[in-house]
């Protein structure tokens, strides 16, 4: 078994800023040469996940509405109790979603579904510069 590992940076508004990286990936799976392998992807930090979604207007805007109803902005947790942050729903959000994806290549093209797109997205009250772990194993 071979690893090939790639990071890469995306700058985000925070507040539930989703951004289609699929293009991103595909083209670093691609660039590597690498025909069948799983393709993992995560964000590094606790404040942002990766997930497959269909990238869309709707979809955009109804997933940071259901999150809001179960973990919402405008409460205290403790972890702000704690930091005097401000962004304790942020942890809680990506921990419900996860920091990343498991994604079968085969024949060298990401297996995603027609309507499937693999999205970063930042819960935190800020903006961030984001860094992405892409890593082929085959």
């Amino acid at each position: 078994m071979s690893i090939i590992n790639e990071k890469f940076t995306i700058s985000t508004r925070g507040f539930d800023d989703i951004i289609d990286i699929t293009p991103k990936v595909q083209g670093i799976l691609s660039q590597s040469g690498v025909l069948n392998a799983l393709v993992n992807v995560s964000v590094i930090g606790s404040t942002a996940s990766i997930v497959t979604l269909e990238y869309e207007p709707g979809l955009v805007v109804d997933l940071p509405e259901v999150l809001n109803s179960i973990v919402p902005v405008n409460r205290v947790y403790e972890h702000d109790n704690t930091w005097h942050d401000g962004n304790g729903y942020a942890h809680l959000r990506a921990s419900i979603l996860s920091n990343g994806v498991n994604i079968p290549a085969i024949s060298g093209k990401l297996e995603l579904g027609t309507w499937q797109q693999i999205v970063l997205v930042d819960f935190d009250n800020k903006n961030r510069v984001r860094e992405i772990v892409v890593s082929i194993v085959y």
